[in-house]
């Protein structure tokens, strides 16, 4: 497939790079300084963009198969840049008919999961206030989504691990794993890059966590 990825210097986005050009796609990789992007290979397009206009972002996007998005808030002062910018990229997807999308959004976004136990209860309102102008970018930004004419899933983890690729994990579409309360970035890449093709997450939040 011929993938674009955004946020690819961030570190989801640098695995989905990573794994998306273990797999045989074709990737371009849209970065702001292309000297933080450490990942290499022949079916590598590095794409240097600031992401402001769209109109600059449709050539990264035109005839890809389907785009992945790994932008968001690295801190409470960067919240309203995933709204932001997902609101440029879907701008550009929809002027070349690139329907096929996929984002990294956060589990609090979304439903509890059903029979979460007081602890687990407890440390999700205690996040969700801790971050709280942080997922109120992301429900912007799955608003944004939900506006558009693209087939979208949101990809909901719960807290990010530095950790190597296991491949497995649990996903629930609408919903969100109980008890999940970790998961690597790495393994938040490759379930991104398996939904490419899964029909039934398309419109939909989908939670992963091990």
């Amino acid at each position: 497939m011929n993938l674009t990825v955004f946020g690819a210097t961030g570190g989801i986005g640098r695995e989905i790079v990573r794994q998306a050009l273990g797999a045989g796609h074709r990737v371009t990789a849209v970065v702001r300084d292309p000297a933080r992007l450490d990942v290499t290979g022949d079916a590598l397009e590095v794409f240097r963009a600031d992401l402001a206009d769209p109109e600059e972002l449709r050539a990264a996007v035109s005839g890809r198969d389907a785009v992945l998005s790994g932008l968001g808030a690295r801190s409470r002062k960067d919240a309203g840049v995933a709204t932001r910018l997902t609101r440029t990229v879907l701008r550009a997807m929809e002027a070349e008919g690139v329907r096929r999308l996929l984002v990294v959004s956060a589990g609090p976004v979304g439903p509890a999961p059903e029979g979460d136990g007081a602890l687990d209860r407890a440390m999700r309102g205690l996040v969700s206030a801790v971050l709280k102008d942080v997922y109120t970018d992301l429900r912007g930004m799955e608003a944004e989504l939900a506006r558009s004419g693209t087939d979208w899933t949101s990809v909901r983890p719960p807290r990010l691990q530095n950790k190597p690729l296991t491949g497995h994990y649990r996903t629930v579409v609408g919903g969100f794993p109980r008890q999940g309360r970790f998961i690597a970035r790495a393994d938040v890449a490759h379930a991104m890059l398996a939904m490419i093709d899964d029909g039934g997450t398309v419109k939909q939040g989908v939670g992963v966590a091990y």
